[in-house]
């Protein structure tokens, strides 16, 4: 949110220097992103006065002018403009000017003629939306004054990173009480005196709210014979100071509201309203499936029942607390305005705002929550402002139909000593008193001298519980004051859990291997599992967010590749190829039963392009499966899992997976999680490059089966016996097959079994069938093996595993 600091005066005294002033917010909680000088954008714009103008040789509606301003000589300027005359005193760009839009000005031939600058119109100043012609300043203008300095509009604007929990400093008004607590100073309420006429607005108003879930409070006010036209140059400023472009005097009013209570506006033509029993009726209502409106910005909408409409008895007008009807905006033919102030459901507005692709202004602030207290006193204030300056009449009364009616405040104890306790300093009570006043709060005194009773005020939905007090003392107080203490207690050491263990095990090898973490989102598109051509099963049930940030982040994921693949897609479109991104997150699932999702926490990791660059005499091998497996292996070996093996995946296991390059990966009997290389398919779903080496693992099943440490095997004191073996196999028969049988088959003596070569020929082997080449390693604990033990042992090896695979030696 932008705070103009000139405004901002009006009701608070602000600190002169602003950096302390910055640097003081960001301490009790408002972050400040961006500090804009608007003065500086006028820079090399000045007050001038045309001296002559005469017709441009070369065009019928242009002249050339020489324009006096504050140098030594007047300076030539070509310009369209038909509404001045020479004497005029005018606002002038010079060269080197920037106006708002990025319009640079610079020294220019306009149909043969030099022109040294430009003479501007309000919307070109970004100070309205006339631009009929150039601005006239009055007669006793200066000239040569910087037009900033004229204009009165150098101001400070601080935009500010408000938390979804504060709606109250989302305005003016409130953000000068938050300033107030902060220094503890008084501040000025607004305040303008409303005169009304006789005539009743209830007479010709009549508002229905349904279902009060929708809509908590709904007010109209009838103002009539306004004069629909340019706002007065302060209102002009103040809403230009804050990036706001001036549309009308009737819309200028509703905004200014907005953005100084905090309080969204809407003003109707009444004259377009339809008519029932005599009265302009307005219905707050769930919108009909596929029922249609066009918005304000002329587009056709087509809307769903979770959605709220205010409308007449025959149609909608507007979409609730998001944008008005085009049928029934306000124009310049415009002569009666019904005024709207209300409140509606946080969900509903957050969905149609974000369904619909619109958000406002006013849905940003009904997402968070708008007091629906004093609605009628920011009404009034808002009639009898848009009574000043459109020159129309204020009906008397205000229909308001509050249909739960007035919640009483709530109150929470302050227990001053447990606060002291909770903060770790003797906060004096106080400031305790004086810095929650100033919040808003009542704050009172009870017959425990150590308890406070604090009534939380309706704007302060965040002040729940008693805890919540205590920071905003702590807040308002400093945390920079709390001494730093040790915590209290004998003997206590602090040690890691042994999942922390095992996290920092994994860290610590998957960056050995080449690998850097990174962190996704947890929120997911609905078609990520599509695009990605995972199988649902065993994943769970989306689990759908109530108020999601946008459309593409709907639903929790339940898995962390399209996010890494997401990442590999974004280094890659930015030429960065070589990619091995990590990440340890949690996944979600529906539950049945159970308002909360099943939380799990993954091992996920991508690798894509190569380790290496490429040099003058090599090119990098691109990941493949085997890379991937490596670091599984590794993760295996520093974790100590026992009996690991790698089994295929079909491809109707894994269809996300190129076939024939999946696996799961399994200890013991427990399965750890999967391995592979991406599918093209799903990799280009995602706009991201093949190959890509993925895998993801289950957490509580690594942390199952770990072991603090390997087991420990003595150095050999004896010879190695070697010896190799090929056996010709059918296709089907795995490495994992034969691997098993041989270490079956081999029993104490065999050491090691090494796969170290695979053939296929169908003339020498045949059709369908494949030799795979083995080396083994014999050896014994306790003595030298024999030539005749080796060859025993190896014989039978050979045998039992032919017979249990139908493999033959090859010779």
């Amino acid at each position: 949110m932008k705070i103009s600091m000139k405004w901002l005066a009006d009701y608070v005294q602000v600190p002169d220097e602003i950096k302390a002033f910055c640097d003081q917010l960001d301490l009790t909680g408002t972050g400040v992103e961006e500090v804009d000088r608007l003065g500086d954008t006028f820079d090399h714009i000045v007050t001038a006065q045309v001296v002559s103008k005469e017709p441009h040789p070369d065009s019928d509606h242009m002249f050339v002018c020489q324009v006096d301003v504050g140098q030594a000589e007047p300076i030539q300027v070509v310009c369209g403009a038909q509404n001045f005359n020479q004497g005029d005193h005018i606002i002038t760009a010079l060269v080197g000017a920037e106006l708002p839009g990025g319009i640079k000005i610079k020294k220019s031939k306009l149909r043969g003629v030099t022109s040294n600058g430009m003479n501007c119109s309000a919307r070109e100043l970004g100070l309205g939306n006339d631009h009929s012609g150039i601005m006239i300043l009055p007669e006793d203008a200066p000239i040569g004054m910087p037009a900033a300095d004229y204009l009165g509009i150098g101001d400070t604007v601080l935009d500010l990173e408000i938390t979804p929990n504060r709606p109250d400093s989302l305005s003016v008004v409130g953000f000068a009480r938050e300033v107030g607590a902060m220094y503890d100073i008084d501040i000025t309420l607004p305040s303008r005196e409303l005169t009304e006429t006789d005539e009743l607005t209830s007479d010709a108003v009549a508002v229905q709210i349904p279902d009060p879930e929708l809509c908590p409070r709904y007010t109209a006010r009838l103002i009539r014979n306004v004069k629909v036209g340019p706002s007065p140059d302060w209102l002009v400023e103040r809403l230009a100071a804050i990036g706001q472009r001036s549309i009308n005097n009737i819309v200028d009013v509703t905004n200014y509201v907005l953005f100084e209570l905090g309080q969204p506006l809407h003003t109707f033509d009444f004259d377009a309203l339809d008519v029932e029993n005599g009265k302009a009726t307005i219905i707050v209502r769930a919108a009909e499936e596929g029922e249609k409106i066009t918005t304000l910005d002329g587009a056709e909408r087509e809307l769903t029942s979770d959605m709220t409409v205010i409308s007449t008895p025959k149609r909608a007008v507007a979409l609730a607390g998001v944008m008005g009807g085009l049928d029934s905006e306000v124009t310049e033919g415009t002569t009666n305005v019904l005024l709207e102030a209300a409140t509606f459901n946080q969900a509903h507005t957050s969905r149609t705002s974000r369904n619909l692709g619109l958000i406002s202004e006013s849905s940003i602030r009904y997402e968070r929550r708008v007091d629906d207290h004093d609605i009628d006193w920011r009404s009034d204030y808002a009639a009898a402002l848009i009574a000043e300056v459109s020159g129309g009449t204020v009906c008397k009364g205000i229909v308001d139909e509050w249909p739960a009616g007035d919640t009483p405040a709530r109150e929470l104890p302050l227990r001053v000593k447990r606060c002291q306790q909770m903060l770790g300093d003797d906060v004096p009570v106080e400031f305790m008193k004086s810095r929650l006043t100033r919040l808003g709060c009542t704050v009172a005194d009870t017959e425990d001298p150590d308890v406070l009773s604090v009534t939380v005020p309706t704007y302060r939905p965040d002040l729940e519980r008693e805890i919540d007090l205590y920071e905003e003392v702590l807040r308002l107080y400093g945390m920079d004051r709390i001494p730093s203490t040790l915590p209290a207690g004998r003997g206590r050491v602090g040690v890691l859990t042994p999942q922390q263990l095992i996290d920092a095990k994994l860290h610590r090898t998957l960056s050995a291997s080449g690998m850097n973490e990174t962190m996704t989102y947890s929120f997911a598109h609905v078609d990520d599992l599509e695009n990605l051509r995972m199988k649902e099963d065993g994943l769970g049930e989306p689990v759908e967010l109530i108020n999601p940030m946008n459309a593409e982040q709907a639903h929790m994921r339940r898995t962390i590749i399209p996010g890494l693949l997401r990442s590999i897609a974004y280094n890659q479109s930015r030429g960065v190829n070589n990619i091995q991104l990590y990440e340890i997150g949690t996944v979600f699932a529906a539950h049945e039963g159970s308002k909360k999702p099943k939380e799990r926490r993954k091992l996920a990791g991508v690798l894509a392009g190569s380790m290496g660059v490429k040099g003058w005499n090599t090119d990098p091998a691109p990941f493949d499966f085997f890379d991937g497996k490596g670091v599984l292996e590794s993760i295996a070996r520093e974790l100590a899992l026992p009996k690991v093996t790698f089994r295929a995946l079909s491809a109707e296991d894994a269809p996300h997976l190129q076939p024939g390059r999946a696996a799961r990966m399994l200890s013991g009997g427990d399965e750890i999680g999967w391995i592979g290389e991406i599918h093209p398919l799903a990799a280009d779903a995602f706009d991201a490059k093949a190959p890509i080496v993925a895998f993801e693992l289950d957490m509580n099943a690594l942390e199952r089966n770990a072991r603090p440490a390997r087991d420990y095997v003595d150095v050999p004191q004896f010879p190695e016996v070697a010896r190799d073996a090929a056996f010709v196999v059918d296709e089907t028969v795995t490495n994992e097959k034969l691997m098993q049988c041989m270490k079956s088959a081999g029993g104490k003596l065999l050491e090691e079994v090494r796969l170290f070569d695979v053939y296929r020929s169908d003339k020498h082997l045949g059709a369908g069938k494949k030799s795979m080449a083995y080396s083994l390693t014999y050896r014994a604990a306790d003595r030298t093996l024999t030539s005749e033990e080796v060859d025993k042992a190896h014989n039978k090896l050979i045998d039992k595993t032919c017979r249990a695979t139908g493999a033959e030696v090859r010779g």
